[in-house]
């Protein structure tokens, strides 16, 4: 059973799981919630206790004063500070392994191992993107689109960044219909930027923590080769899922939990 934290925080909390059990948290990717997880908690729950969190701006957090990926990482710092955990497996999915990385960066003593599931590695494997998906995110029509966004277009949306059939969670689409398309745009140009500061394989190259990369084999976001690029990462492994697009968790979640856990208990 999920439970939510009721005190007031800058982001919003979701245990799931027994509280003494490993800590493993979740961190969604850009346009998304904790909800995204959904199918895998179940699995996980089993023997860790599942933090997944609404980053600033997304799902049902309120907005952030910056999205700035060293920002939003340091305010998921103190957010384990509050909770009193010490050190746990941070799993980050897309640009939630930026925000994970960053966590790395600045407070190693917190991240036990790291997980990037479709996180980039750099700017130059970006892909051209699905035409619905640069409908809503490019002016001048996106501003437009994202205000009349319906339940159908939303999970259209979702779908096209899949290479199969995906239920897509209730859960998750009322909280992409919350996101802001001004909080979006922001969270995307800094993505960016904090790509093109460095990439992620030289940011890690630097940090003596475990490293798991899931990447989809069919990932439409992402150049699926490009998952390679973390091979030079010293303490990485590499796992591509056969069929898989840029959402192991929803079009793959028992073979993706398995990778976590097995990565967690390592």
């Amino acid at each position: 059973m999920s439970a939510s934290d009721q005190a007031p925080r800058p982001m919003r909390v979701v245990h799931d799981g027994p509280r003494q059990a490993p800590p493993l948290l979740l961190i969604h990717g850009s346009g998304a919630s904790g909800a995204c997880w959904g199918p895998m908690v179940p699995m996980l729950a089993r023997s860790h206790h599942v933090i997944r969190i609404d980053l600033p701006g997304c799902g049902q957090s309120p907005p952030g004063p910056s999205y700035d990926v060293p920002v939003q990482a340091s305010a998921v710092a103190a957010l384990l500070d509050d909770l009193g955990v010490p050190s746990t497996t941070v799993v980050g999915h897309s640009s939630g392994g930026y925000v994970a990385t960053a966590l790395a960066e600045q407070r190693p003593d917190l991240v036990a191992s790291l997980a990037l599931v479709s996180t980039g590695p750099r700017l130059d494997a970006f892909l051209p993107q699905p035409l619905l998906l640069r409908g809503l995110l490019t002016p001048p029509l996106g501003p437009l689109l994202w205000s009349i966004r319906t339940d159908t277009m939303i999970r259209r949306g979702i779908a096209a960044t899949c290479a199969r059939p995906v239920a897509v969670p209730d859960e998750l689409v009322t909280d992409v219909r919350a996101i802001s398309y001004r909080a979006m745009r922001s969270v995307l140009r800094h993505n960016t930027a904090y790509l093109a500061e460095r990439g992620v394989p030289e940011r890690l190259a630097g940090l003596d923590i475990p490293v798991l990369v899931i990447f989809g084999a069919a990932d439409p976001r992402w150049e699926p080769s490009s998952a390679h690029q973390y091979d030079a990462v010293p303490n990485a492994r590499v796992e591509v899922l056969a069929g898989v697009g840029h959402l192991p968790m929803l079009e793959a979640p028992e073979a993706t939990s398995t990778l976590l856990l097995e990565s967690a208990a390592a």
